[in-house]
């Protein structure tokens, strides 16, 4: 049984004058996974991203959402979709429980605020003023606001830009949550890690073009097949007993430390082999494994801009 995608984009275009900000994008999301789009700041995320929920409209091309048209069906869409913007703001001294009952209050059949509220950890500050929250708690609080009316979509926009490295695990936790709920996500972000640790499948953008889509598995082992061993050794003759290893594409030495770089699977397995048949003492050993930012600067030939 072959499901429709949950969003079908195909071939759009958008342009602001003569700046074009997406061309030609096209990408399907399935039901239930958690879907990057993912570039520098400026590579189109954003307006890519808002072509989908219906706030722009593409000069050219085809969005299904839910198997409906964003623009033409915005208002059957709204009761099916969570959306969380990026640089999204609220009234200073609105209270978190006013926000979320606001938000209830636009919906015919809502979720429950206050188990959102429990649910998002921010049940002590239910009585505090927007303009009181950390980063990461307003940021929680945009999640509760996209997901009051139980949505079978949610976007999320630029999520944790800003937010220090334990809010934004803990925001990642919560997307896993939304996810592991049955929910379908699509999100943008700039920041590789945050794509590799979330996202089932990617797709890479820049300069309004997607330049592949796989899974971040999938992208590393199809655009940066080796791999690096880094031994530290004080044998003199380490370097020379690595190089007959089959598919070595380099061995380089820097005082006791050697830089074994190659392909194939079976790269640490051989390195081990030629430790243990020349008895060689091991002081370190690693091994470094390419990322999504490696297959980003194979791709496009720039790293990440923030």
């Amino acid at each position: 049984m072959i499901h429709q995608p949950a969003i079908h984009v195909a071939a759009i275009r958008k342009t602001y004058g003569r700046t074009v900000a997406v061309n030609d994008v096209s990408f399907d999301v399935r039901p239930g996974e958690i879907f990057g789009l993912i570039g520098p700041n400026g590579a189109g995320k954003t307006t890519t991203m808002e072509c989908v929920e219906g706030l722009r409209t593409p000069d050219r091309g085809a969005i299904s959402v839910l198997g409906l048209d964003p623009k033409r069906d915005a208002y059957a869409l709204q009761k099916r979709i969570g959306v969380q913007l990026q640089e999204a703001q609220l009234q200073k001294r609105i209270k978190v429980w006013e926000a979320v009952a606001l938000w209830a209050s636009l919906y015919q059949k809502p979720g429950s605020g206050d188990r959102l509220i429990e649910q998002l950890g921010l049940s002590d500050k239910r009585n505090a003023w927007f303009m009181s929250l950390s980063g990461g708690q307003k940021q929680r609080l945009f999640i509760a606001l996209a997901l009051i009316n139980d949505p079978e979509l949610v976007f999320l926009d630029e999520l944790t830009t800003g937010l220090d490295p334990q809010a934004r695990r803990a925001i990642w936790d919560l997307v896993r949550g939304i996810r592991r709920r049955g929910k379908t996500v699509l999100l943008t972000t700039h920041l590789m890690e945050e794509a590799e640790r979330l996202c089932d499948r990617v797709a890479i953008i820049d300069h309004g073009r997607i330049v592949d889509v796989g899974t971040p598995a999938e992208l590393v082992r199809r655009h940066c097949p080796e791999h690096t061993v880094v031994v530290a050794t004080d044998d003199p003759a380490a370097a020379m007993r690595f190089r007959d290893i089959p598919q070595i594409d380099s061995v380089t030495s820097d005082g006791l430390r050697v830089t074994i770089r190659g392909r194939g699977d079976d790269l640490v397995t051989q390195v081990i082999q030629r430790l243990a048949e020349h008895r060689m003492r091991v002081i370190d050993f690693r091994t470094e494994t390419p990322t999504l930012e490696d297959v980003f600067l194979r791709l496009t030939g720039h790293a990440i801009r923030e």
